[in-house]
């Protein structure tokens, strides 16, 4: 009895959802024609060719007469090159080609077809196999992506090089075996915090950063060392947990780069340049894929120099940076991404960035330095946790015998003994607190209550700086073993808020159109809390 129709299942791809696809394929008499329908894409209506070479080099006949393709559900958009070897397999059973045994047929098939019937990898199958494995399903994948699927299977994988291997697995002539799970690589990190020369201070802010989950901004001359700083963060934090690392792992499969299998189980570290656009940062494109903000998801979001960034696409941030998410939205789609990233940002003093360094010289105008600083406006500044000055290094730390400080890994094991605590005590890091959790947290003292709103009143915190700087005394205090946030833990994150400090010193000035020389995005890292206003 011959087959007039045939049903092979897959999965789609939208978003970070990959729904079930059925690729149904229906014989029917009439003049030669071949239809793909079911919401396609422009790559996926190309498959008609290849899956026509594919089968007759590969030494099956073409059918003549109508073939139809239906990708249902018909509503859902599909795209890529996946939905190949399912259709050529629908053919084949269809036209009797080819006949299933019993164990012979995979719940799901995966391969773009080369025109010699070679099986090559598609992007977003670290995804589909993802999903699969949730429902127990087996799949049928191209050899060259075996890495990728067997990463997140829980299920049998089964890897195939050609066409030709399908079919005589589909026939049971030759069985394809499941394949072993592969074991996650983990955060690895060859940096170390003791390479950086001198920065006491700056290092201290990096850890607590890297306690809390902290965003961070660090302003100094060039040369400071910002940069090696925040390359050195990813590897102060914890190992991502198992759903973290699929999380992360997913979002990069489906972007324009794809998912570097050895990078499986590490924190991402993301470095745009500063002519990026807003889509690119926030994602978006025709198909909405996620920017730099979700692929920076539960790793790092280093911004160097951060006023030359467009000042839309630094607004952009606002939101996902309170959030932990981004909703990208076209006419035809909307989709939802994480985007529980750390913000690092740099910048320097000043256009030419010698203000304040006793060895340069400094020409830029008061209005010059106003217009540069500018373009960060006041609320993207309240979202970020802390602000420091990075001063330029002393010769003497260059020398061989200078006490380079602490090294990343004792500095990691201070952080993860802070962050267990944060997560024991209320299941998320700090910085990730709703405000509405900030009071019951991270309550300070009597004396710590005393001092805020002192700095409150004097230094004119917002209630969002509050929050930020409650958190952060949370955080130096989980850092130190201490149950209660002292006055010390408070005086200490008012310290790490530079910008807030300096801006208030003008506040109360006179009217004036001039500046003066000492910039108000540059203060000295602030002595014990004694220097208070009284």
């Amino acid at each position: 009895m011959a087959f007039t129709l045939a049903r092979i299942a897959c999965r789609g791809q939208v978003g970070l959802d990959a729904p079930l696809v059925h690729v149904e394929v229906s014989l029917g008499s009439g003049l030669p024609a071949f239809s793909i329908v079911g919401l396609a894409a422009t790559v996926v209506k190309e498959s008609k060719e290849r899956v026509r070479a594919a089968l007759l080099n590969s030494g099956f006949q073409f059918p003549g007469g109508h073939i139809t393709v239906n990708l249902a559900p018909a509503d859902l958009p599909k795209e890529g090159g996946r939905f190949d070897l399912p259709i050529a397999l629908g053919i084949l059973i269809a036209s009797g080609q080819i006949r299933p045994v019993s164990g012979g047929m995979a719940d799901e098939f995966y391969g773009e077809l080369g025109l010699s019937g070679e099986l090559r990898p598609t992007r977003g199958l670290l995804l589909a196999v993802a999903h699969a494995s949730r429902y127990g399903h087996e799949v049928i994948v191209p050899r060259a992506s075996v890495r990728e699927a067997l990463l997140v299977a829980r299920t049998p994988v089964r890897a195939a090089g050609d066409l030709l291997e399908v079919c005589a697995h589909v026939e049971g002539k030759v069985v394809l075996e499941p394949l072993p799970a592969l074991a996650s690589t983990g955060n690895v990190s060859t940096l170390d915090l003791r390479d950086v020369r001198g920065q006491d201070y700056a290092k201290r802010a990096l850890v607590v950063a890297a306690a809390g989950a902290h965003s961070l901004l660090m302003i100094g001359s060039p040369g400071c060392g910002k940069s090696m700083l925040a390359q050195r963060l990813s590897g102060l934090l914890p190992p991502l947990t198992e759903p973290e690392a699929l999380e992360v792992a997913s979002i990069a499969s489906v972007s324009t780069a794809g998912f570097d299998t050895n990078r499986f189980g590490q924190r991402p570290f993301r470095s745009p340049h500063h002519t990026a656009s807003a889509a690119a940062l926030v994602g978006g494109g025709s198909r909405s894929r996620p920017g730099e903000i979700s692929l920076a998801h539960h790793g790092v979001l280093f911004l160097d120099e951060l006023p030359e960034f467009e000042r839309r696409v630094l607004e952009a941030l606002r939101e996902p940076l309170e959030a932990g998410v981004v909703s990208v939205s076209r006419a035809a789609l909307q989709t939802q991404y994480p985007a529980a990233f750390q913000l690092i940002a740099a910048m320097n003093p000043c256009p030419c960035g010698r203000q304040g360094d006793p060895t340069g010289n400094c020409n830029c105008t008061p209005a010059e330095i106003q217009r540069y600083r500018s373009k960060i406006s006041g609320p993207l500044l309240d979202r970020i946790d802390m602000h420091i000055e990075v001063p330029p290094v002393e010769l003497n730390d260059f020398e061989e015998a200078a006490d380079r400080g602490e090294n990343s890994a004792s500095a990691a094991l201070r952080v993860l003994r802070a962050r267990q605590a944060q997560i024991t005590r209320q299941g998320v890091c700090n910085a990730r607190l709703p405000d509405s959790q900030v009071d019951r947290w991270c309550r300070p003292d009597t004396a710590g209550r005393n001092v805020l709103e002192l700095a409150i009143k004097r230094l004119g915190f917002s209630a969002r700086a509050r929050g930020r700087i409650l958190k952060l005394g949370r955080t130096l205090a989980d850092l130190d073993g201490d149950e209660t946030v002292t006055a010390s833990h408070v005086c200490q994150a008012i310290m790490l808020r530079c910008l807030d400090r300096t801006l208030s010193d003008h506040a109360d000035a006179p009217a004036s159109r001039e500046v003066p020389p000492k910039a108000a995005i540059v203060t000295s890292p602030a002595p014990p809390c004694n220097r208070l206003p009284a």
